[in-house]
């Protein structure tokens, strides 16, 4: 087991040597930031709504963004506690201020892939596609600027997309009991 977190720290090294340019590490420290809190989630939820046209996406939005976050900060980082990589890997660079709660899983990944997931979904290729995007960019700069281990990430990621599921699959029943 310990080789496998070995590989997970080695991976965050070796985007640090090989991957991180100075050009780049202002990009994705601002992609990073576009994740803090949630909040272009939030907004972007908000926005989905308050229009009629799209209300139905926002409520799975919400819906899923609700669940993931208490899931995952309520529930999963304290019970796994895990440190973050920035304090275990000797040599590793933090890009960003510290962290204040724990590693795992990630909670940007995780919110982000809750509502992108929804969208991407749901709503029309042409707004689906970037936000998707949008959302593994901001996934993949907590690797960039050395804040989360891989298997955060990817964690993060597979329970954002678990709850945009719930959330769609709850609203689908929920519809056709109303349909009948």
């Amino acid at each position: 087991m310990q080789s496998f977190f070995n590989f997970d720290g080695n991976i965050l090294l070796w985007i640090q040597q090989y991957l991180r340019q100075p050009w780049l590490t202002p990009v994705m420290k601002f992609i990073t930031a576009l994740g803090d809190y949630g909040l272009i989630w939030i907004i972007l939820t908000l926005i989905l709504l308050i229009r009629r046209p799209t209300r139905k996406i926002g409520l799975q939005c919400a819906i899923s963004l609700i669940l993931t976050s208490l899931v995952v900060n309520v529930g999963i980082k304290p019970a796994v506690a895990r440190v973050r990589p920035y304090e275990m890997i000797p040599g590793l660079t933090l890009l960003v201020r510290r962290a204040l709660d724990y590693s795992f899983p990630s909670g940007h990944s995780a919110a982000s892939f809750a509502v992108a997931w929804v969208i991407f979904r749901n709503a029309p290729k042409k707004y689906g596609i970037p936000v998707l995007i949008l959302a593994v960019l901001i996934s993949l700069s907590r690797l960039y600027v050395g804040i989360h281990y891989p298997t955060d990430v990817l964690c993060g990621i597979l329970i954002g997309i678990f709850f945009a599921w719930l959330s769609m699959r709850l609203f689908r029943k929920r519809s056709r009991k109303s349909a009948r």
